[in-house]
């Protein structure tokens, strides 16, 4: 811990704990989606939830040295999305 104060740090811990609960809720959906697009959202949101939890972890133990590691998996993330999001797009339109 870093000398934030009790409660913050407290506060980050729960953070950290409901996050890995939705991220068990969202690999059950990963799991079990009737559909591939189901999934896909899914994934989406377990890449959410990760940077989230790196976020709260580097403001947790004051490590800075995480930003750019948060960044490049969210473009990363974004890329992907989109990407997926045209070839839908592409499937439907026509």
């Amino acid at each position: 811990m870093t000398g934030l104060p009790a409660l913050l740090d407290g506060v980050l811990v729960v953070s950290l704990v409901l996050l890995g609960l939705s991220a068990i809720l969202v690999v059950v959906r990963l799991l079990r989606g009737p559909t591939g697009l189901d999934r896909l959202v899914a994934l989406d949101v377990l890449v959410a939830e990760f940077l989230c939890g790196l976020v709260v972890y580097a403001a947790l133990t004051g490590n800075s040295a995480l930003v750019p590691v948060v960044v490049a998996i969210s473009l990363v993330g974004f890329l992907g999305s989109t990407t997926v999001a045209r070839f839908v797009r592409r499937g439907t339109d026509r």
